[in-house]
């Protein structure tokens, strides 16, 4: 347990660093120059690794789990192909319907935020 002053300087530390955070480009950047070639090089190539990065992770082990019911009436190969299926389901359908809404609309706020609740929903209501 913090005592009160442990308290009040972890806050302190935390409100200057987030304000530092906020101030520091514009004291950096802020001179009517162009930014360094190697921030605009990061700019361009960040977004779309960061965005590879999280497909990687979110699509490099899926849960194949199969209710017990349906592993009991089906036989070997079947039981391969529904327990990969099911595994995979949630986020392959998430994964095309932000390809899908992304080349449409062409919002990544839209393409993300509608591929997260698309898939929490069939996690937690279809493919329970």
């Amino acid at each position: 347990m913090l005592t009160p002053l442990q308290a009040i300087l972890s806050i302190l530390v935390m409100a200057v660093v987030t304000f530092l955070t906020r101030v520091l480009p514009f004291l950096l950047f802020d001179r009517g120059e162009s930014p360094p070639k190697l921030v605009l090089y990061l700019g361009r190539v960040l977004p779309p690794a960061v965005i590879a990065m999280l497909i990687v992770y979110c699509l490099r082990s899926p849960a194949l789990t199969v209710s017990a019911n349906l592993v009991e009436t089906l036989s070997g190969f079947w039981q391969a192909v529904v327990s990969f299926f099911v595994g995979w389901a949630p986020q392959l359908i998430a994964g095309v319907a932000v390809v899908v809404l992304h080349v449409w609309k062409k919002n990544n706020l839209l393409s993300i935020f509608g591929g997260t609740i698309l898939y929490m929903v069939l996690v937690q209501f279809v493919f329970v």
